[in-house]
């Protein structure tokens, strides 16, 4: 699969992807892409309102409170429907990642997840990451199968009754 970068626009495309940097503006279709309830069934809450979305969103973009922390957040755009599909997540901290991934419902079982998590990775890892992390639900076997595309193997670490997956 071939990556590639446009640092002047802040997107990052794959072969059928575009991965952009979180907007406010995204809150209005990203809650219809995350309004089906299922995809809190293991992270727990509901879906959120587009104004819910708006104000979390304003949060994510002015960063990280931590110092030494720096938050990375994308909306996925499947290029060929015009789209929205999903988020992908980093929290760096010094030279590791805690990566997360959520795709809608309707679009989930195509890939879609590996190769936007996959981008992020390959990006993270060329610079300013050796250790990428996940937390995984031990019963959400899709999130698991991401983690293994990913080189991501399972510790016998937990946090909050997730699974720490690590590289």
């Amino acid at each position: 699969m071939a990556y590639v970068e446009r640092r002047s626009l802040g997107i990052t495309t794959t072969d059928r992807l575009d991965l952009v940097p979180l907007r406010e503006d995204h809150a209005q279709e990203m809650a219809a892409v995350l309004a089906d309830p299922a995809l809190h069934a293991f992270t727990g809450g509901a879906p959120s309102t587009a104004e819910e979305l708006r104000a979390r969103y304003r949060r994510l973009a002015a960063g990280s409170p931590e110092p030494g922390t720096s938050w990375h957040n994308w909306v996925v755009r499947l290029r060929a429907d015009h789209r929205l599909t999903g988020y992908v997540q980093a929290t760096v901290t010094g030279r590791t990642a805690e990566l997360a991934w959520v795709v809608g419902t309707p679009w989930q079982g195509r890939g879609i997840a590996v190769e936007a998590a996959r981008a992020v990775a390959v990006e993270l890892t060329a610079g300013q990451v050796d250790t990428l992390v996940a937390h995984i639900h031990p019963d959400h076997h899709a999130s698991a199968a991401v983690a293994t595309a990913l080189g991501l193997s399972p510790t016998d670490r937990w946090y909050d009754g997730e699974r720490r997956w690590e590289s």
